[in-house]
């Protein structure tokens, strides 16, 4: 009798105890997947970020109108490449490929005097290009957009972005530098003369590229 009370005993409690669960262990290097983003190509033709386009007006220029103020009098691709830092694709501009003898380039915006006709030369390169700028014309600052270093260029008197300016590429020039400029940046004006606009018409009565200019 005591046996079977004793065997009793032995059987509940084994059905009282709590059960152990094996689980399989989530590895730790799994990680989410996340999408991919390509900025070089997204922002090319665009125009930098919003914290970069802050940092640089925040500097003091003696032009200070407003976004509105300036989106009054500029077209709106001029308005993308000199106050959002936009660029314009190769080979577009009506600059590129202009030689003048004699002149001044202008900025787009506010007209100060940028660079001369014996500053240009031919880099091939799309945009138009100068070895040098008129003495204090032009400010240069860091740019870190594209994920790579830069260094950009703008108007000293608006702040309105010009380009980038390249060194140590070879070019026979006296600086051995290159402004590369977009041509929506600029109004030519000849020496005694009125500014020669992108899209104005020269000698043989055909455009400069303003339609070609347009993204």
């Amino acid at each position: 009798m005591r046996a079977r009370l004793f065997r009793i005993l032995l059987t509940l409690s084994s059905l009282t105890r709590p059960a152990t669960f094996r689980t399989t262990p989530r590895p730790s290097n799994t990680t989410p997947l996340k999408s991919m983003t390509f900025p070089f190509l997204s922002a090319l033709f665009g125009t930098s970020s919003t914290a970069d386009n802050t940092k640089n007006t925040m500097t003091s220029y003696p032009d200070q109108r407003t976004p509105d103020e300036w989106r009054a009098v500029l077209s709106p691709e001029q308005f993308r490449i000199l106050r959002e830092k936009g660029t314009e694709p190769p080979s577009s501009g009506a600059y590129d490929k202009h030689a003048p003898a004699s002149g001044t380039y202008t900025c787009a915006g506010c007209s100060a005097p940028l660079y001369t006709a014996h500053h240009k030369f031919s880099s091939g390169c799309g945009w138009p290009a100068y070895f040098d700028s008129i003495p204090g014309a032009v400010v240069r600052h860091e740019d870190r957009t594209l994920g790579m270093l830069r260094t950009e260029i703008v108007c000293a008197n608006c702040g309105g972005h010009l380009g980038h300016v390249f060194k140590g590429e070879g070019f026979a020039t006296p600086t051995d530098e290159r402004h590369c400029v977009n041509s929506v940046s600029l109004v030519f004006r000849e020496e005694g003369g009125e500014g020669v606009k992108e899209g104005a018409k020269d000698g043989d009565g055909k455009g400069n590229g303003e339609e070609q200019s347009k993204v």
